[in-house]
């Protein structure tokens, strides 16, 4: 079985240091093969801020898949933002901005989404696309294949579609035909697990995961706790475990539990 924590929009400058003391215990103690951090480390792409961010990172247990987020982009400093985007989250986090792990029961690869041109918003290219189904192709069946983005494929009934990363009606059939199964994100510091299937007809009938992961400690809560996932696969079943702090003094604590089969054609839900 693989246990793999997802976390997401730390924005560090306005980041609660409690809550990051906490989610690091929690984090260290479910003991996972992988955590994921999708995006967002800072609230404004400051030296201070990243430095921060990567003493955090250094916390938790290893290995790490991080892609940066759309506020990793300097928004005031103009020549760096369309000069050197990510010259600091390369120099201070990682120089990979396309990660990509896997061993012999789960494959994940992370995709910058982050542009100069967008304040919020974010794409994904289609050279891209193209090395995602490369490397998703070749992968067994067997195996759990993720996809990390910042920005969503989806998002939950009643949200601006805005948020929705660009060009993702023309890239997500052919990543997930390829045989992605799941699709993690951040951005919107809501929780959520959609299937692909509510917004994308693919021709085969198949339907991946679209898992929301909220802010992990960030004081920008947007109506909701701070939160991260932990998800446990042992194929062909996976199971979403939510992990919030309500209150600030006090520890993560396990608010819900969604339990996923994999049939060959997409994930269904299983009975509680």
């Amino acid at each position: 079985m693989r246990k793999i924590v997802h976390i997401s929009d730390l924005h560090f400058g306005a980041a609660d240091d409690l809550v990051a003391e906490r989610l690091i215990e929690c984090v260290i103690s479910l003991k996972p093969n992988l955590v994921i951090c999708s995006g967002d480390l800072t609230q404004r792409a400051r030296t201070a801020q990243f430095k921060a961010a990567r003493e955090f990172l250094d916390k938790l247990p290893q290995p790490q898949l991080v892609i940066p987020g759309n506020h990793d982009v300097p928004l005031y400093n103009v020549y760096d933002r369309f000069v050197n985007p990510l010259e600091k989250f390369e120099a201070i986090i990682t120089a990979e901005l396309e990660p990509f792990i896997s061993d012999d029961e789960i494959a994940v690869a992370g995709i910058n989404t982050a542009r100069s041109l967008t304040i919020k918003g974010g794409r994904i290219g289609r050279e891209q696309v193209e090395r995602l189904r490369d490397k998703m192709s070749q992968l067994p069946d067997r195996m759990l294949k993720m996809i990390v983005t910042h920005h969503p494929f989806d998002v939950p009934e009643g949200e601006d579609e805005d948020d929705i990363v660009g060009r993702a009606k023309q890239s997500l059939p052919i990543i997930a035909e390829s045989g992605a199964d799941v699709f993690l994100s951040g951005h919107l510091h809501k929780s959520h697990i959609g299937h692909s299937a509510r917004r994308y007809k693919l021709d085969s009938g198949y339907s991946a995961l679209i898992i929301q992961a909220g802010t992990a400690i960030s004081i920008r809560e947007r109506g909701e706790e701070n939160s991260f996932n932990l998800m446990e696969f042992e194929h062909p079943l996976l199971t979403v475990h939510k992990y919030i702090c309500p209150v600030r003094s006090e520890p993560f604590r396990l608010a819900s539990t969604e339990r996923f089969t994999h049939d060959g054609r997409g994930w269904s839900r299983n009975q509680p």
